[in-house]
């Protein structure tokens, strides 16, 4: 364990195995650090902020500060970071908004100098995050999503796995899994084919999600019709299913956005 002279850490802080904190670290009471983890310096952990395995956290990081939240009232509630994440210069992320409820970051994360994670977030493993992007509360960041730089997220917007969307993005609706998009607004462009060769997705089960997305966004049919013809002409997979519920839950949602409590209908 190597802690430099100038680190503030309070006692009631755990801190693992190896760990590395660099000057002007500050670490609140009821924080966990896991084994291996580096701090560099000036970085800030605010109280209940958890930490994995292997986690290198870069200079002027803050993780786990108040929610900017106008319900907020001081309640515990929770930053949670999985293991093996990589966690940029000058990157805030909040703890969550409620009694107990947690920010949670999966594992092998790249998250970029100045990008932010509101509350409530859920950001699954193996996902990129480009410089400066800003994802607002209660998002959802599926498995294997790239964010290019200056990507703003508005809430209650769920990003499926193995989506990729562009730089400068403005991503008021779901994003479907496997697609790529961008704009503003933020539309869906074509098949992340390179991200599913990558994650080892056959050949057939590509092309049958290129077919569906051709249905889905060049036959001309209206969203519905073209999820109809997925479910009939398209050969089954993991994958396909995967789209079609997706693709079903956000239409039930308020404004394209399946998880926001505004639901339009059931």
């Amino acid at each position: 364990m190597k802690i430099h002279p100038t680190a503030q850490i309070d006692p009631k802080a755990e801190l693992g195995d190896d760990v590395e904190i660099g000057p002007g670290v500050i670490i609140a009471a009821d924080t966990i650090v896991g084994d291996g983890t580096r701090l560099e310096p000036n970085v800030v952990l605010h109280r209940w902020t958890q930490i994995g395995r292997r986690c290198h956290i870069r200079t002027g990081a803050v993780l786990g500060g108040a929610p900017q939240d106008r319900k907020f009232r001081g309640e515990r509630s929770y930053l949670r970071i999985g293991n093996d994440n990589e966690i940029c210069e000058y990157v805030t992320i909040h703890r969550a908004t409620g009694e107990d409820k947690s920010t949670i970051i999966g594992d092998g994360n790249l998250l970029m100098a100045n990008c932010h994670v509101g509350h409530n977030c859920v950001i699954g493993s193996n996902v990129m995050m480009a410089n400066m992007v800003g994802v607002s509360g209660h998002v959802l960041v599926e498995d294997n999503v790239v964010l290019g730089g200056i990507v703003g997220v508005h809430q209650h917007v769920r990003i499926g796995k193995l989506a990729m969307i562009g730089g400068f993005s403005k991503v008021s609706q779901d994003v479907p899994p496997f697609m790529m998009a961008d704009g503003r607004p933020c539309k869906v462009y074509g098949l992340n084919v390179v991200g599913l060769k990558r994650a080892g997705i056959n050949e057939a089960t590509r092309a049958a999600l290129r077919q569906a997305f051709t249905l889905m966004y060049r036959s001309g049919l209206n969203m519905a019709q073209a999820l109809a013809c997925i479910q009939e002409q398209v050969e089954p997979s993991e994958e396909r299913d995967y789209l079609l519920k997706f693709m079903n839950q956000a239409r039930l949602g308020y404004s394209g956005r399946q998880n926001d409590p505004k639901r339009s209908r059931e």
